[in-house]
Formats: structure tokens, C-alpha cells, sequence
């Protein structure tokens, strides 16, 4: 018999195993056999950051991928997501997850109307295991009860969520309130760009691509004091045209005329069931809510990665796109006292019919 003991794997190995198992535990459905992995991982030694970071949220990322691919359906996605949420919670209560605290007070939130909580509530325990005491306020916190809660607290700082940039309006109202009780915040998600250029244009004290860099910057020191007098036209001058208001305000309306204007264009829509229609409402709104959002941050690069996503998705799901040009250019009739906002759609149908490249990494 053998005296030789197996060889440990390297645990970048290990992780890669774990993740594969915890991929196909996850879309099968089977909680169970998913949380028994990351306990049993956890029993074996596996630091906790590591699971959280490098096992359930790559696996989470996958869960996206393959949804954008239209691999897996929405339902299918919300069921995984769940699962590995409920993962998280059976891995923070396990004893080698528990860190008494013995740093400062921190504050983890999604921005009113971001109901993706899943990398919040990651950076939220994140941060225990990295000795913060962390109030974790979970998804769609309305900027109000946000407040009062940083009042009651007197946290040290604000760490704010959000996954789709149509909500960075109201993140931007949230940061700016936030400020102006003195608290600093902290950014992070897939609105605020790759680079983070949409916490620097919104005024957060800092961003953070990740949890880990989050961590490692509420580590280095405290964030520096706001301007508790700062006000959001102070870093949005051009919102002084109106034209995000008055686009915002008239979504219902516009998306009304263009899908029926859009009807007599292609004949083939009036044979639609109620779930296409439905469907083409919610694609011409998104198409409304994200040109708000440019003109809002006063980027129209961001409506044009939309626009860009938006057919790519189309496409994967066997739906043509070719009804999209026709959509931008019925909106920019409609728009066509606002100049930003028709030079915006303008560039849109640009990205659509020429060769000219996609804007960006997506947001």
C-alpha cells in the first residue's frame, strides 16, 4: 500500500473545480447540492473571500452570459440567481465566515429601483469577513429611508449598488443626499462604466470595479469629507436645458405614437399577439429610459452601446432588427425641438447602419 499522501491542487485549481460543479449544481435548479458545495468547500480549508468572489460570483457572471446568448430563458436566470443569493446567506453564517468587527460602520445599498442585490449583497459580506460592522439594506432602498437610516447609524460611509444605468439618475439624488449629511460614498456596479466614469461625473467620493477593490479602498483610509452644500447641477450643468426632464416625462406618450406609427409602417404587427406587443412596448420604453439617461449624463455613447446591446440581443433571439432604424428615426420626429436628444437618436441609427464600431464595453 501507498505511503504517499495525494497531492493538494494549487487553489486557483481548485476554485476553477469548484466553480464548474457549482455551475452545473446551479443550472439544474438543485440548491441543495449548491450549498453543500460551498459549505463543504469551506470545511476543507477554502477562504471564504475566494467563494464568494472567485466560485458563486463567477458563476453568476456566467448565469448573465448565458442569458444574453438566450441559452437560458428569464425564469431561468431569476431561479439561479436565487440560488446562489441563498448560497451566500448559508455561506455567511458558516463559523469560518465570522469576523468580529473591528473596523468602522458601513452602509450597503442598492439604489431605489435597482432590484439587482446580488453583487451588493456580495460586497456587503465582503466587507464582515474584512472586519467592517456592515448594515446591509438589500435592493431598492429609496433614497428618504436610506437617509434616515445613515442618520440613526452615523455609518462612516456609504457603499451604493447599481447593475443598469437607467437608474443612475436616481443614484446621482442619492449620492448628492447622502453628501449632504456628510456622509462620503462609495460606488460600484455595472451602471457606473468599466472605468467607474459615471461615479466620477456623479461626484462619489470613490468606485470600486469589485468587492475586493472595495475592500482594499475602505481599508487604505477614510474617504475624503463631501461638500454637504453640493447640489447635482453642480456636476450636471447642461441638465439646465430641460431636455432629460421633458424626454423623461414623456416616455408614456412617445412610446404610445411610435409603436403605432410603427403598426402602420410593418402590417406583420397587427398580427402580434399580446406578449409581442408587450414586448415591443417594453423594447421601444428601454430605448426611451436609456436616451434619457444620455442626455441626463450628457453621453451619448451610452445610448449608442444600448442600441448596439439591444440588437445584438434581438439577433440572438431570432428577432430581426431591422425595425430599430425606423423606431430612432420616428423618436427623433418626436424629438425634434431637442437637440441633444435627436443628435443622440441620430447616432444611434448611425451605429446601426454603417460599419462604424460598437460603443464601449457594456455598462
Amino acid at each position: 500500500m501507498s505511503t504517499h499522501a495525494t497531492p493538494r491542487l494549487p487553489d486557483s485549481t481548485r476554485l476553477r473545480e469548484l466553480a464548474d460543479r457549482l455551475w452545473e449544481a446551479v443550472s439544474a435548479g438543485d440548491e441543495y447540492t449548491t450549498t453543500d458545495l460551498v459549505l463543504r468547500a469551506l470545511d476543507d480549508g477554502i477562504d471564504p473571500e475566494s467563494v464568494l468572489l472567485d466560485v458563486i460570483a463567477a458563476v453568476q457572471g456566467k448565469v448573465g452570459e448565458e442569458w444574453a446568448a438566450n441559452r437560458i430563458s428569464v425564469a431561468q436566470e431569476h431561479a439561479a440567481t436565487s440560488i446562489n443569493e441563498r448560497a451566500v446567506a448559508a455561506l455567511a453564517l458558516h463559523p469560518a465566515a465570522r469576523t468580529s468587527p473591528y473596523r468602522g460602520r458601513i452602509t450597503v445599498a442598492c439604489v431605489d429601483g435597482e432590484w439587482h442585490a446580488l453583487p451588493a449583497r456580495l460586497v456587503a459580506e465582503v466587507l464582515k469577513l474584512r472586519g467592517w460592522q456592515v448594515d446591509y439594506l438589500g435592493a431598492q432602498v429609496p433614497a428618504p429611508h436610506l437617509i434616515s437610516h445613515l442618520h440613526i447609524t452615523k455609518a462612516d460611509a456609504v457603499a451604493l449598488s447599481s447593475s443598469i444605468a437607467t437608474r443612475l439618475p436616481t443614484a446621482h439624488a442619492a449620492i448628492t443626499a447622502c453628501q449632504a449629511v456628510g456622509v462620503p460614498v462609495l460606488v460600484g456596479g455595472a451602471a457606473f462604466g468599466p472605468d467607474g466614469r459615471y461615479a466620477r461625473l456623479l461626484g462619489a467620493q470613490a468606485w470600486a470595479p469589485d468587492a475586493r477593490t472595495a475592500a482594499d479602498r475602505l481599508a487604505q483610509g477614510p474617504l475624503p469629507r463631501p461638500q454637504v452644500d453640493h447640489q447635482q447641477i453642480d456636476d450636471l450643468p447642461h441638465l439646465a436645458d430641460q431636455e432629460y426632464t421633458m424626454v423623461a416625462r414623456s416616455r408614456d406618450s412617445l412610446v404610445r405614437t411610435v409603436f403605432s406609427v410603427l403598426e402602420d409602417a410593418f402590417p406583420a404587427m397587427r398580427a402580434y399577439d399580446d406578449i409581442q406587443r408587450e414586448r415591443t412596448a417594453e423594447d421601444l420604453a428601454h430605448i426611451v429610459e436609456f436616451l434619457a439617461t444620455a442626455l441626463y449624463l450628457g453621453d451619448e455613447e451610452l445610448f449608442t452601446w444600448f442600441i448596439s446591446w439591444t440588437a445584438q440581443i434581438l439577433q440572438a433571439r431570432g428577432v430581426p432588427a431591422q425595425s430599430l432604424p425606423p423606431a430612432l428615426d420616428l423618436f427623433a420626429r418626436e424629438l425634434k425641438d431637442f437637440p441633444r436628444a435627436a443628435r443622440t437618436l441620430q447616432r444611434g441609427i448611425d451605429v446601426l447602419t454603417t460599419d462604424h464600431p460598437t460603443a464601449g464595453t457594456p455598462v
